[in-house]
C-alpha cells in the first residue's frame, strides 16, 4: 500500500483529570475512505478536533503529509479539507460567488473553482442563489468548498445528516469519485451505519476513548458463502467440518477466489447446486458485536 498521508501517533487527551482519548493510533492512505465510528460520547469529536488543530492533545502527535500538525501547523493543515454537518454558506449569494469568496482566502484561481464545480456536479445550478438549493446541493457545494485547496485529506463529520436517500446516494458517488480520481484520503464520522457500509473501505471503532476494532470491509464482506445443494449428506462427506449447517443449506468460510473451485468439486461429486450466495454481515451487526451492544449516535 502507498505511504500514509496522515499518521496519528499516541494521541491522548485528559480534561479535568478525565482521560477522554486514550493512545489513539491511526493511519489514512491516499484514495481510501475510512469510517470513524463509536457510541455517543466515545471520543470521536475530541479526536477530530485534535486532528484539525482545534484542540491541543495532552500527548501524542498528528502528521499530515509528513508535517507535524503542532510544530508546522500551516504546512500540515494546508493539506486538509473539512465538512462539519451542514456547511454554512451565504444564502443570498450564488454558489459560484460563495466559492469565489472562499477561493480568495486560499489564494485559488478561477480555473480551480471550475474544476471543483464539475467534480461535484453543480455546473447547471452554480450561478443560482444558494437559498434556492436543496440540502443535497448545499452539501455538494460544501464539498466543493473543501476541495478548493486541493487537499490530500478530507474530514467529514456527519456529511449526509438530513439528506434523503437520493441525496445520500449522490453524495456517496461524488465521494467515491474524488477518492479515486484525486487520490484523496477521506475520513467520515457518521451515525448512519447503513450508509457508512456502502461508502467506506475500512472502519475504525472507538469506545470509551480507545480504539477497540479496525477492519477492512472489502475483506470482511467476502468471507462467507451460503450454499444450498440437493444432496446435503454428500456435501458434508465431501467438505467435513468446513461446512456449517444453516437453515436449508450450509455456510462455508471461503474466499471469492475459491468459489469456482468449490463449484467444480460439487459438480464432479454429482451434487446438485441450487445456490451459492455471498453472506454479508451488516455493519450494524458487526458494530454491536464490537461494542457489546453500545448504541451509536450522532458525533460527540
Amino acid at each position: 500500500m502507498n505511504k500514509p498521508i496522515v499518521e496519528v501517533k499516541g494521541l491522548n487527551k485528559t480534561i479535568k483529570n478525565k482521560h477522554i482519548v486514550k493512545d489513539i493510533n491511526l493511519t489514512f492512505y491516499p484514495g481510501e475512505i475510512v469510517g470513524f465510528l463509536g457510541p455517543n460520547g466515545a471520543g470521536k469529536t475530541t479526536t477530530i478536533r485534535m486532528m484539525t488543530g482545534l484542540m491541543y492533545p495532552s500527548s501524542g502527535e498528528v502528521f499530515i503529509d509528513g508535517h507535524s500538525l503542532h510544530k508546522n501547523f500551516e504546512e500540515a493543515i494546508s493539506n486538509v479539507g473539512v465538512i462539519v454537518e451542514n456547511p454554512e454558506m451565504y444564502k443570498y449569494l450564488s454558489g459560484y460567488k460563495n466559492l469565489l469568496h472562499f477561493a480568495r482566502m486560499h489564494n485559488v484561481g478561477k480555473e480551480r473553482i471550475d474544476e471543483v464545480i464539475a467534480q461535484v456536479g453543480l455546473d447547471k445550478r452554480i450561478h443560482e442563489k444558494v437559498k434556492t438549493y436543496s440540502l443535497g446541493m448545499r452539501q455538494r457545494l460544501g464539498l466543493a468548498q473543501s476541495l478548493l485547496n486541493n487537499p490530500k485529506f478530507l474530514i467529514l463529520d456527519e456529511p449526509t445528516n438530513g439528506l434523503d436517500p437520493a441525496g445520500i446516494r449522490e453524495f456517496r458517488m461524488h465521494l467515491r469519485k474524488i477518492a479515486k480520481e484525486n487520490n484523496v484520503a477521506i475520513m467520515i464520522s457518521s451515525h448512519l451505519l447503513s450508509e457508512i457500509e456502502l461508502m467506506v473501505d475500512r472502519i475504525v471503532v472507538i469506545q470509551n476513548g480507545a480504539i477497540i476494532d479496525e477492519r477492512d470491509l472489502r475483506i470482511a464482506q467476502a468471507s462467507q458463502y451460503y450454499v444450498e445443494v440437493g444432496q446435503p449428506e454428500q456435501l458434508m462427506a465431501l467438505l467435513g467440518d468446513a461446512a456449517e449447517k444453516a437453515d436449508n443449506g450450509f455456510i462455508l468460510s471461503i474466499s471469492r477466489e475459491e468459489v469456482p473451485q468449490l463449484t467444480r468439486q460439487l459438480i464432479e461429486a454429482n451434487i446438485d447446486i441450487y445456490s451459492i450466495q455471498l453472506v454479508q454481515q451488516r455493519l450494524e451487526d458487526q458494530f454491536i458485536e464490537m461494542t457489546g451492544g453500545g448504541a451509536i449516535d450522532a458525533i460527540h
